[in-house]
């Protein structure tokens, strides 16, 4: 899941980004409410985490505006205004939760969690190839009964194999759907990843081609898995 966080505090910016990526999100960040609004734009979120006090454009503005242009997705304000007033004024503005800093980090990701089932209006289905299962919602992955330990870049990358089956995923799409814009990983660091997953899944008893390199295009799934 792709989440965009809006705050100006590079050091609170920082170790939150480190926190979701570590929780198998993808972040994009944004220091003005100004440059939020231009990425929700051109970028699909399943959530915005935005600070109130924003330089351009504060949180309040940016919520009214995104909620006034149709998005419908959880947004999570945080603040350091701790009275009722500004409490209504978020929520008013269409935020769904409002968070006071500082935070408990642990209690700021189950507010996270509970805000993105809300938005998701099935549950996450298992997803199967064969004889590997991959659990979204869990996190777990096994090939037969053998668990699997991924990193959560893995994890993200069998993921989307995974939804892609035999239909070739771009090394194009990999890093879109992976690694946000300020990262962009070289074609190197993609074909480690692969090189990787493909090294556990083959000590987990899956066969080594498993995932297939199609040559100019990308990678998919094995045929008879």
């Amino acid at each position: 899941m792709r989440i965009l966080l809006v705050e100006d505090d590079r050091q609170l910016a920082d170790s939150l980004a480190e926190a979701l990526t570590a929780q198998r999100y993808v972040v994009d960040r944004a220091e003005d409410g100004e440059v939020g609004w231009q990425w929700v734009q051109g970028t699909t979120y399943d959530l915005v985490v935005m600070d109130i006090t924003l330089p351009r454009l504060d949180g309040i503005g940016l919520c009214q505006r995104l909620r006034d242009q149709g998005y419908s997705n959880p947004i999570l304000m945080l603040t350091a205004r701790d009275t009722s007033f500004d409490k209504v004024m978020g929520l008013d503005a269409g935020a769904d939760a409002y968070m006071v800093k500082p935070f408990d980090l642990q209690e700021l990701l189950a507010q996270i969690r509970a805000l993105l089932r809300r938005g998701s209006s099935t549950p996450t289905p298992v997803l199967r190839w064969g004889d590997l299962s991959l659990n979204p919602s869990s996190y777990e992955v096994h090939y037969l009964r053998t668990p699997i330990h991924l990193t959560p870049k893995e994890f993200a990358l069998l993921e989307a194999l995974l939804r892609h089956g035999r239909r070739v995923l771009s090394r194009a799409t990999i890093a879109e759907s992976l690694w946000t814009w300020q990262e962009a990983p070289s074609d190197d660091t993609i074909k480690t990843y692969i090189k990787n997953l493909r090294a556990k899944l083959k000590a987990a008893g899956a066969p080594k081609t498993f995932i297939e390199t199609v040559h100019g295009l990308g990678y998919r799934l094995m045929d008879d898995a």
